[in-house]
Protein backbone atom coordinates (compact mmCIF):
# COMPACT_ATOMS: atom_id res chain seq x y z
CA UNK A 1 0.00 0.00 0.00
CA UNK A 2 1.59 3.27 -1.11
CA UNK A 3 1.74 6.38 1.02
CA UNK A 4 -1.47 8.36 0.75
CA UNK A 5 -2.07 12.07 0.73
CA UNK A 6 -3.51 13.55 3.88
CA UNK A 7 -7.30 13.17 3.89
CA UNK A 8 -7.31 10.18 1.50
CA UNK A 9 -8.69 6.83 2.66
CA UNK A 10 -7.78 3.43 1.31
CA UNK A 11 -9.72 0.36 2.38
CA UNK A 12 -7.25 -1.96 4.17
CA UNK A 13 -7.09 -5.48 2.78
CA UNK A 14 -5.94 -7.23 5.97
CA UNK A 15 -5.06 -6.65 9.60
CA UNK A 16 -1.42 -5.77 8.86
CA UNK A 17 -2.41 -2.95 6.52
CA UNK A 18 -4.98 -1.71 9.06
CA UNK A 19 -2.35 -1.56 11.82
CA UNK A 20 0.01 0.43 9.57
CA UNK A 21 -2.77 2.84 8.63
CA UNK A 22 -3.79 3.45 12.24
CA UNK A 23 -0.17 3.91 13.29
CA UNK A 24 0.24 6.72 10.77
CA UNK A 25 -2.37 8.71 12.71
CA UNK A 26 -0.88 8.11 16.18
CA UNK A 27 0.66 11.05 18.10
CA UNK A 28 4.44 11.30 17.90
CA UNK A 29 4.99 10.32 21.55
CA UNK A 30 3.09 7.06 20.99
CA UNK A 31 5.11 6.25 17.86
CA UNK A 32 8.27 6.68 19.92
CA UNK A 33 7.01 4.10 22.40
CA UNK A 34 5.99 6.67 25.04
CA UNK A 35 2.44 5.51 25.53
CA UNK A 36 0.07 7.41 27.79
CA UNK A 37 -0.62 6.07 31.28
CA UNK A 38 -4.02 4.43 31.00
CA UNK A 39 -5.58 2.62 33.94
CA UNK A 40 -8.73 0.50 34.02
CA UNK A 41 -11.74 2.10 35.72
CA UNK A 42 -12.86 0.31 38.87
CA UNK A 43 -16.57 1.08 39.26
CA UNK A 44 -16.56 -0.54 42.71
CA UNK A 45 -14.26 2.16 44.08
CA UNK A 46 -15.72 5.27 42.43
CA UNK A 47 -16.90 7.95 44.85
CA UNK A 48 -15.99 6.09 48.04
CA UNK A 49 -14.13 7.04 51.18
CA UNK A 50 -10.68 5.46 51.30
CA UNK A 51 -9.40 3.70 54.41
CA UNK A 52 -6.66 6.31 54.70
CA UNK A 53 -9.22 9.12 54.86
CA UNK A 54 -11.43 7.05 57.17
CA UNK A 55 -8.56 6.61 59.62
CA UNK A 56 -7.92 10.34 59.55
CA UNK A 57 -11.58 11.18 60.18
CA UNK A 58 -11.75 8.58 62.96
CA UNK A 59 -8.78 10.04 64.83
CA UNK A 60 -10.04 13.60 64.49
CA UNK A 61 -13.59 12.81 65.63
CA UNK A 62 -12.51 10.64 68.54
CA UNK A 63 -10.71 13.76 69.77
CA UNK A 64 -13.88 15.79 69.07
CA UNK A 65 -15.92 13.36 71.21
CA UNK A 66 -13.55 13.93 74.16
CA UNK A 67 -13.61 17.71 73.75
CA UNK A 68 -17.41 17.78 73.46
CA UNK A 69 -17.88 15.60 76.56
CA UNK A 70 -15.65 17.92 78.61
CA UNK A 71 -17.40 21.06 77.32
CA UNK A 72 -20.87 19.64 78.02
CA UNK A 73 -19.79 18.54 81.50
CA UNK A 74 -19.10 22.18 82.34
CA UNK A 75 -22.04 23.62 80.40
CA UNK A 76 -24.73 21.24 81.70
CA UNK A 77 -23.28 20.56 85.13
CA UNK A 78 -23.64 16.80 84.73
CA UNK A 79 -21.42 13.86 83.85
CA UNK A 80 -21.54 13.36 80.06
CA UNK A 81 -20.05 10.53 78.01
CA UNK A 82 -19.61 10.91 74.24
CA UNK A 83 -17.99 8.31 72.00
CA UNK A 84 -17.59 7.78 68.28
CA UNK A 85 -19.61 4.79 67.01
CA UNK A 86 -19.11 4.52 63.24
CA UNK A 87 -18.16 6.34 60.05
CA UNK A 88 -20.18 5.22 57.07
CA UNK A 89 -21.40 6.31 53.62
CA UNK A 90 -24.94 5.99 52.27
CA UNK A 91 -26.82 7.31 49.21
CA UNK A 92 -28.50 10.67 49.79
CA UNK A 93 -32.01 9.41 49.02
CA UNK A 94 -31.65 6.51 51.47
CA UNK A 95 -30.45 8.81 54.20
CA UNK A 96 -33.27 11.31 53.83
CA UNK A 97 -35.84 8.51 53.83
CA UNK A 98 -34.41 7.12 57.10
CA UNK A 99 -34.56 10.37 59.14
CA UNK A 100 -37.11 10.10 62.01
CA UNK A 101 -39.84 12.73 61.76
CA UNK A 102 -38.97 14.63 64.98
CA UNK A 103 -35.18 14.65 64.56
CA UNK A 104 -33.42 17.93 65.31
CA UNK A 105 -31.57 18.95 62.11
CA UNK A 106 -29.22 21.94 62.05
CA UNK A 107 -27.08 23.01 59.04
CA UNK A 108 -23.58 24.33 59.80
CA UNK A 109 -22.14 26.60 57.10
CA UNK A 110 -18.39 26.50 56.49
CA UNK A 111 -17.52 30.00 55.25
CA UNK A 112 -14.16 28.99 53.73
CA UNK A 113 -15.72 26.65 51.16
CA UNK A 114 -19.31 27.98 50.97
CA UNK A 115 -20.77 24.61 51.80
CA UNK A 116 -22.80 23.08 54.63
CA UNK A 117 -22.88 20.00 56.82
CA UNK A 118 -25.79 18.78 58.95
CA UNK A 119 -25.90 17.95 62.67
CA UNK A 120 -28.72 15.47 63.39
CA UNK A 121 -29.86 14.85 66.98
CA UNK A 122 -32.35 12.29 68.22
CA UNK A 123 -35.26 14.23 69.70
CA UNK A 124 -35.14 11.94 72.77
CA UNK A 125 -31.60 13.25 73.41
CA UNK A 126 -32.57 16.92 73.00
CA UNK A 127 -35.14 17.03 75.82
CA UNK A 128 -32.80 15.75 78.60
CA UNK A 129 -30.26 18.45 77.57
CA UNK A 130 -32.96 21.13 77.84
CA UNK A 131 -34.12 19.80 81.21
CA UNK A 132 -30.58 19.89 82.61
CA UNK A 133 -30.10 23.49 81.46
CA UNK A 134 -33.37 24.46 83.14
CA UNK A 135 -32.21 22.96 86.44
CA UNK A 136 -33.89 19.56 86.13
CA UNK A 137 -32.49 16.05 86.44
CA UNK A 138 -32.35 15.36 82.70
CA UNK A 139 -35.83 13.91 82.24
CA UNK A 140 -37.82 13.97 79.04
CA UNK A 141 -41.58 14.16 78.29
CA UNK A 142 -43.57 10.94 78.21
CA UNK A 143 -44.36 11.44 74.52
CA UNK A 144 -42.12 12.88 71.84
CA UNK A 145 -43.25 16.30 70.65
CA UNK A 146 -42.01 19.36 68.81
CA UNK A 147 -39.95 22.00 70.60
CA UNK A 148 -41.34 25.30 71.80
CA UNK A 149 -39.73 28.60 70.76
CA UNK A 150 -37.91 28.89 74.10
CA UNK A 151 -36.63 25.30 73.78
CA UNK A 152 -35.47 26.04 70.24
CA UNK A 153 -33.37 28.97 71.52
CA UNK A 154 -31.82 26.83 74.26
CA UNK A 155 -30.81 24.06 71.85
CA UNK A 156 -29.46 26.64 69.39
CA UNK A 157 -26.95 27.69 72.07
CA UNK A 158 -25.90 24.05 72.50
CA UNK A 159 -25.35 23.81 68.72
CA UNK A 160 -23.01 26.80 69.00
CA UNK A 161 -21.00 24.91 71.61
CA UNK A 162 -20.75 21.91 69.26
CA UNK A 163 -19.56 24.20 66.45
CA UNK A 164 -16.75 25.56 68.65
CA UNK A 165 -15.56 22.05 69.53
CA UNK A 166 -15.59 21.07 65.84
CA UNK A 167 -13.45 24.10 65.04
CA UNK A 168 -11.01 23.06 67.75
CA UNK A 169 -10.88 19.45 66.52
CA UNK A 170 -10.54 20.38 62.86
CA UNK A 171 -8.08 23.19 63.71
CA UNK A 172 -10.12 25.83 61.95
CA UNK A 173 -10.04 29.57 62.68
CA UNK A 174 -12.61 30.79 65.18
CA UNK A 175 -16.11 31.49 63.80
CA UNK A 176 -15.45 29.40 60.68
CA UNK A 177 -18.67 27.47 61.31
CA UNK A 178 -21.97 29.33 61.32
CA UNK A 179 -24.91 27.64 63.04
CA UNK A 180 -28.14 28.06 61.09
CA UNK A 181 -31.69 27.66 62.31
CA UNK A 182 -33.32 24.26 62.47
CA UNK A 183 -34.02 22.65 59.08
CA UNK A 184 -36.97 20.51 58.10
CA UNK A 185 -36.70 17.07 56.53
CA UNK A 186 -38.53 18.37 53.45
CA UNK A 187 -35.72 20.90 52.92
CA UNK A 188 -32.84 18.43 53.23
CA UNK A 189 -32.52 18.10 49.45
CA UNK A 190 -30.85 21.52 49.22
CA UNK A 191 -28.05 20.23 51.48
CA UNK A 192 -27.96 16.63 50.24
CA UNK A 193 -27.98 16.55 46.41
CA UNK A 194 -29.78 13.51 44.95
CA UNK A 195 -27.52 10.80 43.57
CA UNK A 196 -24.69 11.76 45.93
CA UNK A 197 -23.17 9.70 48.72
CA UNK A 198 -23.24 11.21 52.21
CA UNK A 199 -20.67 10.50 54.90
CA UNK A 200 -22.08 9.81 58.39
CA UNK A 201 -20.04 10.29 61.55
CA UNK A 202 -22.25 8.84 64.30
CA UNK A 203 -21.76 9.39 68.05
CA UNK A 204 -23.41 7.90 71.11
CA UNK A 205 -24.08 10.14 74.12
CA UNK A 206 -25.00 9.18 77.68
CA UNK A 207 -26.24 11.77 80.16
CA UNK A 208 -28.35 11.55 83.30
CA UNK A 209 -28.66 7.80 82.83
CA UNK A 210 -30.14 8.18 79.35
CA UNK A 211 -28.57 7.24 76.02
CA UNK A 212 -29.08 8.67 72.59
CA UNK A 213 -27.16 9.37 69.41
CA UNK A 214 -26.36 12.23 67.10
CA UNK A 215 -24.35 12.40 63.91
CA UNK A 216 -22.54 14.72 61.56
CA UNK A 217 -23.61 14.39 57.93
CA UNK A 218 -21.12 15.51 55.27
CA UNK A 219 -22.06 16.03 51.61
CA UNK A 220 -19.18 15.52 49.17
CA UNK A 221 -18.84 19.29 48.64
CA UNK A 222 -18.08 19.63 52.37
CA UNK A 223 -16.15 16.41 52.99
CA UNK A 224 -13.48 16.75 50.30
CA UNK A 225 -12.23 20.23 51.36
CA UNK A 226 -12.40 19.18 55.01
CA UNK A 227 -10.24 16.09 54.43
CA UNK A 228 -7.78 18.19 52.44
CA UNK A 229 -7.56 20.68 55.32
CA UNK A 230 -7.08 17.90 57.88
CA UNK A 231 -4.28 16.37 55.82
CA UNK A 232 -2.44 19.69 55.76
CA UNK A 233 -2.43 19.74 59.57
CA UNK A 234 -1.94 16.00 60.05
CA UNK A 235 0.09 14.62 57.10
CA UNK A 236 -0.44 10.92 56.55
CA UNK A 237 1.94 8.33 55.12
CA UNK A 238 1.14 7.11 51.66
CA UNK A 239 -0.69 3.82 51.57
CA UNK A 240 -2.73 1.72 49.22
CA UNK A 241 -6.32 2.79 48.91
CA UNK A 242 -9.04 0.34 49.85
CA UNK A 243 -12.66 1.24 50.00
CA UNK A 244 -15.87 0.89 51.95
CA UNK A 245 -18.77 -1.08 50.57
CA UNK A 246 -20.56 1.89 49.08
CA UNK A 247 -21.04 2.04 45.29
CA UNK A 248 -21.49 5.45 43.70
CA UNK A 249 -21.18 5.27 39.93
CA UNK A 250 -21.95 1.53 39.92
CA UNK A 251 -25.27 2.13 41.68
CA UNK A 252 -26.20 4.74 39.10
CA UNK A 253 -25.34 2.33 36.28
CA UNK A 254 -27.44 -0.40 37.92
CA UNK A 255 -30.43 1.98 37.81
CA UNK A 256 -30.07 2.49 34.03
CA UNK A 257 -32.64 0.95 31.67
CA UNK A 258 -31.46 -1.46 28.97
CA UNK A 259 -33.47 -2.70 25.98
CA UNK A 260 -33.76 -6.50 26.18
CA UNK A 261 -35.31 -8.58 23.39
CA UNK A 262 -35.77 -12.30 22.78
CA UNK A 263 -35.84 -13.05 19.06
CA UNK A 264 -35.61 -15.86 16.56
CA UNK A 265 -32.26 -16.51 14.98
CA UNK A 266 -31.94 -14.85 11.54
CA UNK A 267 -33.69 -16.83 8.78
CA UNK A 268 -34.19 -16.33 5.04
CA UNK A 269 -37.72 -15.81 3.70
CA UNK A 270 -38.65 -15.63 0.03
CA UNK A 271 -39.94 -12.29 -1.21
CA UNK A 272 -42.94 -14.18 -2.70
CA UNK A 273 -43.99 -15.27 0.80
CA UNK A 274 -43.66 -11.74 2.10
CA UNK A 275 -45.78 -10.32 -0.76
CA UNK A 276 -48.61 -12.72 0.09
CA UNK A 277 -48.81 -11.74 3.74
CA UNK A 278 -52.26 -10.67 4.98
CA UNK A 279 -53.72 -10.19 8.49
CA UNK A 280 -54.14 -13.68 9.93
CA UNK A 281 -51.60 -15.27 7.59
CA UNK A 282 -49.05 -17.78 8.90
CA UNK A 283 -45.50 -17.16 7.70
CA UNK A 284 -43.46 -20.35 7.49
CA UNK A 285 -39.94 -19.61 8.62
CA UNK A 286 -38.57 -23.03 7.63
CA UNK A 287 -36.75 -23.30 10.97
CA UNK A 288 -37.12 -26.31 13.30
CA UNK A 289 -39.43 -25.69 16.26
CA UNK A 290 -36.70 -26.75 18.68
CA UNK A 291 -34.16 -24.24 17.36
CA UNK A 292 -33.36 -21.64 20.07
CA UNK A 293 -33.66 -17.93 19.55
CA UNK A 294 -31.34 -15.25 20.91
CA UNK A 295 -31.56 -12.87 23.86
CA UNK A 296 -30.13 -9.46 22.95
CA UNK A 297 -29.26 -6.64 25.33
CA UNK A 298 -28.78 -3.22 23.80
CA UNK A 299 -28.63 -4.83 20.36
CA UNK A 300 -25.85 -7.24 21.38
CA UNK A 301 -26.65 -10.97 21.25
CA UNK A 302 -25.77 -12.49 24.65
CA UNK A 303 -27.55 -15.86 25.18
CA UNK A 304 -29.49 -18.46 23.29
CA UNK A 305 -33.09 -18.40 24.54
CA UNK A 306 -36.30 -20.41 24.36
CA UNK A 307 -39.73 -18.79 24.88
CA UNK A 308 -41.46 -20.14 28.00
CA UNK A 309 -44.26 -19.19 30.39
CA UNK A 310 -43.70 -18.11 33.99
CA UNK A 311 -47.11 -18.13 35.67
CA UNK A 312 -49.24 -15.69 33.66
CA UNK A 313 -46.19 -13.95 32.17
CA UNK A 314 -44.13 -14.57 29.07
CA UNK A 315 -40.46 -15.33 29.73
CA UNK A 316 -37.26 -16.54 28.10
CA UNK A 317 -35.24 -19.50 29.34
CA UNK A 318 -31.54 -18.86 28.75
CA UNK A 319 -29.28 -21.40 27.12
CA UNK A 320 -25.58 -21.22 26.41
CA UNK A 321 -23.78 -17.92 26.10
CA UNK A 322 -23.11 -16.65 22.58
CA UNK A 323 -19.48 -15.94 21.75
CA UNK A 324 -19.00 -12.30 20.76
CA UNK A 325 -17.23 -11.86 17.43
CA UNK A 326 -14.23 -9.51 17.73
CA UNK A 327 -14.02 -6.74 15.14
CA UNK A 328 -11.07 -7.06 12.79
CA UNK A 329 -10.73 -10.83 13.23
CA UNK A 330 -9.62 -12.47 9.98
Amino acid sequence: MGRQKRGDWVRPQNRTQLDKLLRSYLPKQMKDGKARSVYPCNFRSAGRLSNENARLLTAVHENFARLLASALDVYLGALIDVKLVIIDQVPSKDHIASIPQLSYLVPFDFSAIQSSMIVEWDIDLVFPVIDLLLGGAGSRPGESRELSEIEEEIVHEVMGLIARQLENSWRLPAASLKVNRRAKISGMHQYCPPGERLTHVRFEMELAGRKGSFMLVFPTSFLNPLVKQLKLDQPQKESRFQFFMGMGIRERILDCDMVVSSELAPVKVAVRDLMELQPGSVLKLRAPVGSPGVLSIGGQEIFESIPVKNGTLKAAQLGKRIQVTTWGKE
